[in-house]
């Protein structure tokens, strides 16, 4: 995870896709495990910070663009978008990359756009439907 390395104090700040919403993002350590902290206003998110170079690499070999998705845990994930893929038992760590009980999805909403800012990925920002691909 060395390409991303902000603190609570020096967080990274981001918009949503579309550009409709501010959040930010650093890193922190969770039972000794590196993760991601998303603050959206005052909701704070907990993703494993081994998305950044195992979403990166499953664009890579998907080659092209694919949907974002973007769905609370409690809502199902449309098939072939980043937010299913971000809880797949398919991905690399068998489910979701989310951590926090209640708040494990919106992967699609908020990982891409750290992807787009350490230069990883392409990212459109329509108002809706936006796509990924890797670079």
């Amino acid at each position: 995870m060395a390409a991303f390395n902000r603190t609570k104090d020096n967080p990274l700040p981001l918009k949503t896709p579309p550009g409709t919403a501010d959040f930010a993002m650093h890193t922190d350590t969770k039972d000794g495990i590196p993760i991601l902290v998303c603050t959206v206003v005052k909701t704070v998110l907990h993703y494993d910070a081994r998305c950044i170079e195992e979403l990166h690499a499953m664009l890579q070999a998907h080659g092209d663009w694919m949907a974002l998705g973007g769905a609370d845990e409690q809502k199902p994930a449309k098939e072939g978008t980043v937010e299913a893929w971000g809880r797949s038992p398919r991905n690399p760590i068998g489910g979701w990359y989310g951590l926090k009980k209640g708040l494990r999805g919106r992967f699609g909403v908020y990982v891409p756009p750290l992807l787009e800012a350490l230069g990883l990925c392409e990212l459109e920002h329509n108002p809706r439907d936006n796509r990924i691909r890797a670079k």
